[in-house]
């Protein structure tokens, strides 16, 4: 095959269709925007509008709030731990740290840290240090013989 034998596969393109080009074209005339009024003319913006009654969303009082001190923690359950060790995707035998269970592909993009859950079981004994922890982690993984550090 050369270069200029390459081509999209069949109805991998397809052509934008050409409006307000005659009525037997079949979107002549209006354009496929019906006949007059707001929503037929350009640069609609009638999002939440109801006709210049209060909207819905103006009426209704605004509750609760966002901290901007909140913690975006990484969550790790330690039935996914074992998993990954089952998985040989980490080694049990070594410390296990936030940066291993990134290298492994545990948990994603961690922005202030892995807190470990108690969901699960885990078998194996691991020596693991995370930013946080449930108190039913910290027994599962003592009681499989392991250690868990909160740094």
């Amino acid at each position: 095959m050369k270069i200029n034998e390459l081509r999209d596969n069949p109805g991998a393109r397809k052509s934008a269709m050409r409006v307000g080009r005659g009525i037997g074209s079949g979107k002549g005339k209006t354009a496929g925007s019906g006949h007059k009024g707001q929503k037929a003319r350009s640069g609609v913006a009638i999002n939440g509008f109801e006709g210049g009654q209060m909207p819905i969303y103006r009426r209704l009082p605004k509750r609760g709030f966002t901290s901007l001190n909140k913690k975006d923690f990484q969550v790790l359950n330690i039935g996914r731990l074992q998993k990954a060790i089952d998985d040989k995707k980490l080694d049990a035998k070594k410390p296990i740290t936030v940066e291993t269970l990134v290298e492994a592909g545990v948990v994603g993009k961690v922005v202030d840290g892995v807190r470990l859950l108690a969901k699960g079981e885990l078998k194996a004994k691991v020596d693991i240090t995370v930013t946080g922890a449930s108190k039913g982690a910290v027994e599962a993984v003592e009681k499989a013989g392991g250690k868990v550090t909160v740094a």
